[in-house]
């Protein structure tokens, strides 16, 4: 009996120790609860908060208004469009058909482009981007039952055009694709606003909630050098000369050769930035696929910096300077022109198959005599040939604010004999950009400063508030003063008594240098005609270049090309306050 008693006693202690257990556990778990429920709501409210609006919020972007692009004196290049996009919200549509029927007819969208988009079950679904506003406003006024109209922007280029191949255009979703768009881009983008709207947890829009908006920063505008006038008048000559001598392209640069400013750069024939996805010409046959990319590629193409060519004779400016600044030469230095020049097994004629007899150093430059040119070269010799490329930039990129330069093609200096430093001499056997000679050219004649040629100015707010001035790299003493002032004179007299003569005009002082150099293969007929001119001699303001890419009949650059920069100089000198100087 006693022992049943205390066998009792030690169950009922077992049950009360599992329960007193048992109790504990739920108390600690329940104290557990407590403590992250109190952590949640205190120090994680924020967070869940913002977790809860995301689940009932949905969220429109509204894009920033692209920031302008204008020229030297304000005039706006590039500017924006008001549009509209399209969207459905698939929970909220309630007649699925009418809205098909209604968004095909006014978009001009198929039956299978618009269904596929309606019937798809996402939170908001883009039916078409960059649509006109009146046909926005139609859409709007049928007050379909899940169709989204919002404001957006399109870039819009008045004057068509007009230095395409240097502003270059934007996407879609308004980002920069080439040009100074896509340099600029972090510039002009802006940031992008939000639509925010709440819905239940089906994804339906909340009736009598007030929509939240983050408003978008319209983006920063950019000055250029462009000077429009400028940039009109070259591009009506290169236009001109493109029909007259049914050439392949024509290309123009024009800067101020002190500090690198672009006052205009051409490239004919430009395509219409507001259509840029057009083709400029009509294919010989259909093309389609990459096929069309690769032509569009091409179109899009900045000859002035993207491409190289062989530059001739206008070349010859930088072997001049290199014979004077290293004394290989003198302004007395003489030269037998018998209409070629044998290096080692090599007979190199003169375009002057007769000869130009006896001349001295100005003569020669002035007679763009390759067989004397040819002796400069190799008096200068390899090594310091080489360092004054340097000197002059030819050897590297010139740092233009424009993505895609081009880089030199050259003999590596190693591998250079005497037959290679011959014909380097007069601007054949390696091939550099439009740019990188115009660029050495304004060292040669500004005193010796290598600058970096490019075109943004400034980047300004809406308010006007200049935000960023664009610095660009100098390079002082590229060669001596003297030199300079001695190149200027004797470029001064090839236009005045030489080559040249054809970009003369009464009363203003111009220097200037021709080039005629054919194309490769050698022989195939084909021929790059150029001029590089300057004004005024004494202190130049301008520099500019005009390169027309094989014209059918008269080839010379002195003939065809000489006239494009005279022409030019008539008008913009007298623009630009340049006054004349030289008694009649």
């Amino acid at each position: 009996m006693c022992h049943m008693e205390k066998a009792d006693f030690s169950l009922k202690a077992r049950h009360k120790k599992k329960i007193w257990f048992a109790a504990v556990c739920i108390l600690l778990i329940f104290v557990v609860l407590v403590v992250q429920m109190s952590y949640i709501m205190v120090f994680c409210s924020e967070y869940y908060l913002a977790r809860a609006d995301d689940l009932h919020e949905r969220e429109r972007s509204i894009k920033a208004s692209r920031g302008r692009i204008l020229d030297a004196n304000g005039v706006v290049l590039a500017s924006n469009k008001t549009v509209c996009t399209i969207s459905v919200i698939h929970s909220q549509i309630k007649d699925p058909e009418r809205v098909i029927k209604i968004l095909c007819e006014e978009l001009g969208l198929t039956d299978e482009e618009v269904r596929k988009r309606v019937e798809k079950v996402t939170s908001i679904e883009r039916i078409k981007t960059n649509v006109d506003r009146d046909v926005g406003d139609r859409i709007r006024n049928y007050a379909l039952e899940g169709v989204k109209v919002d404001e957006d922007y399109k870039r819009y280029y008045p004057y068509g055009s007009l230095a395409s191949k240097v502003i270059g255009f934007t996407g879609s979703d308004n980002q920069g694709i080439v040009g100074l768009e896509v340099k600029y881009d972090s510039w002009l983008s802006g940031d992008s606003g939000k639509i925010l709207t709440l819905t239940d947890s089906r994804g339906v829009e909340l009736e009598g909630m007030q929509e939240n908006r983050k408003e978008p920063v319209a983006g920063m505008d950019v000055t250029l050098s462009i000077d429009y006038n400028i940039q009109m008048y070259a591009q009506q000559l290169a236009n001109k000369a493109l029909e007259e001598k049914q050439a392949k392209t024509v290309s123009i640069i024009v800067m101020n050769p002190q500090n690198g400013e672009i006052m205009a750069m051409v490239n004919a024939p430009e395509y219409d930035l507001n259509n840029p996805y057009e083709l400029n010409f009509e294919p010989e046959t259909v093309v389609t696929g990459q096929a069309y990319q690769d032509l569009l590629n091409g179109m899009w193409r900045n000859k002035c910096i993207n491409d190289t060519y062989e530059p001739g004779s206008t070349f010859k400016m930088i072997t001049a300077t290199a014979a004077l600044e290293t004394g290989a030469v003198t302004l007395d230095s003489q030269y037998y022109c018998p209409g070629y020049k044998i290096v080692e097994d090599r007979r190199i004629r003169c375009a002057r198959t007769t000869g130009h007899g006896a001349q001295d150093f100005t003569h020669t430059v002035m007679n763009s005599c390759n067989p004397a040119f040819i002796e400069w070269g190799l008096r200068v010799g390899v090594d310091n040939y080489f360092d004054y490329m340097g000197k002059l930039g030819i050897l590297e990129k010139t740092g233009i604010d424009l993505p895609g330069e081009a880089s030199t093609i050259m003999h590596k200096k190693e591998n250079v004999g005497q037959v290679e430093l011959a014909t380097m001499s007069f601007g054949q056997s390696f091939q550099i950009t439009p740019m990188q000679l115009l660029r050495a050219a304004s060292a040669i004649i500004n005193g010796g400063t290598l600058v970096t040629p490019h075109f943004a100015v400034k980047a300004s707010d809406a308010e006007g508030n200049n935000v960023k001035i664009f610095e660009y790299e100098t390079k002082e003493n590229a060669i001596k003063k003297e030199t300079s002032d001695t190149m200027k004179g004797i470029l001064e007299k090839v236009v005045s008594e030489g080559g040249g003569k054809n970009a003369y005009i009464e009363g203003f002082s111009i220097g200037g240098k021709t080039a005629t150099s054919q194309k490769l293969p050698r022989g195939n007929g084909k021929y790059i005609s150029s001029f590089i001119g300057f004004a005024p001699v004494d202190n130049p303001q301008v520099i500019a270049m005009c390169i027309i890419d094989e014209p059918v009949g008269v080839y010379y650059g002195g003939t065809i090309a000489a006239p494009v920069v005279r022409q030019l100089f008539e008008n913009i000198l007298p623009y630009m306050g340049i006054e004349k100087s030289v008694q009649s």
